[in-house]
Order: C-alpha cells, then structure tokens, then sequence
C-alpha cells in the first residue's frame, strides 16, 4: 500500500528530502513559491542581476515523481496540514522544513520567479547609483552583502554598524583577524558596539540620503541602507498547538532522529528544529539526509536508526566577493581556519550554483 510523505517548505532541507523519498512513497510537496530558491545567490545577484536568473530551479524539474502544491501551511496536526487554500492534505508522513524569513534582498521577497528576478533588477538600480550605503547587522549577511558591493563598486563608501563589540563571536581568532584584514582591505567601515539613536528615514533598499546618529554619537550619512539582521523562523502554522509547542524563539523541539518530539512519524529539519547550531542551508540538508533514511526505513516496516549530531563548534563559509572570503570548517582533529582560496572554490565563485544544476536541474530563467 502507497504510503503519503508531505513536506512542507521547498528549501534546501525539504527539497532533498522530497527528491530522495520520491521513489519510495507518493510524496507531496508544498510550497508557496513556483521555484526552488537558491538562497545563497541573492546577495550576488543584487550587484550582478545576471545572476538573478540562475537562482531559480523548477520545482517540476526536481520532483519527476512527486506532486508539488503551491500554497502555503496554516495548520498542522499529527494527520496531514490545512493549507490557505482550505484542503487538508492527509500525511502518513510529516517533514517540517519551512526555514527562515530574512529580508530582501537576502531572500527574495516574492514567490513568483518573475516577480521576484524584476524585484532584484529594481533593487540594483537603486544601489547602482548610490555613493554612500548603511548595513545595520555585521554579523554573515551583512558581512557577505558588504563584500559583494565592493567587489563591484569599489568606490562607494560602506559602513557597517553593530552592537555587539566583536565579529563572528565563537569563531577561532585567526578567522576573525583575517575577516578584519580583508574588511580593511576592501575598505569596509566598521562601528562596532553601536547601535542607531533612530531608525534612517525610508525604506531599507530605497535610494534617498538620510542621516543617522549613532548611540556613540557619530552622525552617519548615507544614500541606502539596508537590514542584515532579524530572520525570522516560518511557524507560524504551529501557532494553534495542534501538532506541538513552539520555543521562545519559534523552533520545535525534536530528538536524535529529528522527530518532533512525540510524534514518530513527524520530522522537523533545518532552522526549524530546535537544535546547537546556527541556522545554514549545509546542516538543513544533513537534516535531510538523516530524515530521508529514517522515513525509508519505517516505509520498508523497519526502526529508524540514523541520529543527528550536531558539530558542537560553528561552522562557517563566508565569501566576500567572488574571490574573497573567511572560514571555519570542520576536521577529525577539530575546527580550522579556511583561507580564501578554499572558500572562494567552495562557494564564493559560483555559489553553489553546479550543486543546485547537479540535484536540480537546469534553472528557470
């Protein structure tokens, strides 16, 4: 008898598990968005909207075998999810993996492609002609966003503005000397342990100069700024408590299987789950990778057995600009500084762009 995997959210975690599951179970997958998304382009693509079009794949391309829904979750409860839409989707098999919501142009703010390609195009002609630009947030993507604007214009004047008083906090202290090095080369500004007096006039992304004061008194001006901080966990489906309780910060807890927990037949992945590691679209596929042999083996009448173990030190990949970049990955003998040159080939240069053709297919625009 056909068994019905759902999963929610066509990120990276919920993609791969509904392309590995899709051979072995009728599998349903339900996005808002009438693409696969890759993430990790959207900063490139705000300096080069060339790239724009590379970001999107098919969901039709990923998923020969699987239905895909588009609409979004309003409710879930142990059998299946309600959807805007009204139906109920029964589920033997529930996969959580709706991730994040950050703001444009980190993740694109529409969910049709069209949309969202002519929404990048608009947002680079307002930061082409801006001299001056304001990042509130130094931590990753305003980190990532400040190396890919100097990398095209090197001329345009970027500050970044943060209250915490270090960079990457954790991390080891060569990656963050080395960070500051590189920032000091590309001619970053940075006013670290400050915060705004007021928030700048306009809209983030909005071309119009403005000036700020910061909270240690300097004035700032600026033509542009935006927001690199504040994501946001999509939960809110969970809301009503039919399927389970959500933490302080939106997560849901889960066990070593990534079931949520008291359902066995539930998962949670990527920044969903509730777990020591910072939400990033490499664990949310480890994620995927666990559930999508737990649930093939209770499909085969057999107990799952595959356990996550987080890192239990951070990892992180950061480019700044194409060539550019920090990081810490991980070895058997513990975490280590990457150089540039390691991270610029592992994803600074194209973005994960080959791995998204590789599992996805051709892109959509």
């Amino acid at each position: 008898m056909s068994r019905t995997v759902v999963v929610i959210g066509g990120g990276y975690g919920g993609a791969s598990v509904a392309k590995a599951l899709q051979g072995e179970a009728e599998v349903v997958l339900v996005d808002p968005r009438d693409a696969f998304v890759n993430v990790a382009g959207s900063l490139r693509a705000l300096v080069r909207p060339d790239w724009a079009g590379s970001m999107f794949f098919p969901y039709e391309t990923l998923l020969t075998g699987g239905r895909v829904v588009r609409d979004r979750a309003v409710s879930v409860d142990p059998g299946g999810v309600t959807l805007a839409s009204g139906e109920h989707l029964p589920a033997d098999y529930l996969v959580l993996a709706t991730g994040s919501r950050h703001s444009h142009p980190a993740h694109p703010a529409a969910d049709g492609t069209a949309e969202a390609i002519e929404a990048v195009r608009a947002s680079h002609g307002e930061l082409a002609g801006a001299r001056r630009v304001l990042i509130l947030g130094a931590g990753p993507v305003g980190l990532e966003l400040a190396g890919e604007i100097k990398e095209v214009w090197p001329d345009k004047r970027v500050v970044l503005v943060d209250p915490g008083e270090t960079l990457l906090p954790g991390f080891l202290p060569e990656v963050v000397e080395d960070l500051h090095r590189q920032l000091d080369a590309l001619g970053v500004e940075l006013r670290l342990g400050a915060a705004l007096a007021e928030p700048p006039a306009g809209e983030p992304g909005r071309a119009g100069e403005f000036t700020v004061t910061t909270t240690a008194g300097e004035r700032l001006t600026a033509d542009l700024w935006y927001r690199a901080y504040g994501a946001a966990v999509n939960g809110d489906y969970l809301a009503d408590g039919k399927l389970t309780e959500r933490t302080a910060r939106g997560k849901v807890a889960v066990t070593g299987r990534l079931n949520v927990e008291g359902h066995e037949h539930v998962y949670a992945i990527g920044d969903l789950a509730d777990l020591p590691e910072a939400d990033m679209a490499g664990f949310a596929m480890q994620h995927a990778e666990v559930v999508a042999k737990n649930i093939s083996a209770q499909l085969r009448g057999e107990q799952p057995t595959e356990v996550y173990r987080p890192l239990g030190h951070p990892m992180v990949m950061l480019p700044l600009g194409s060539t550019g970049g920090v990081g810490q990955l991980p070895s058997p003998d513990g975490p280590f500084a990457a150089p540039a040159a390691m991270i610029a080939e592992f994803k600074g240069t194209d973005l994960f762009t080959a791995r998204m053709v590789e599992q996805f297919g051709p892109h959509a625009a």
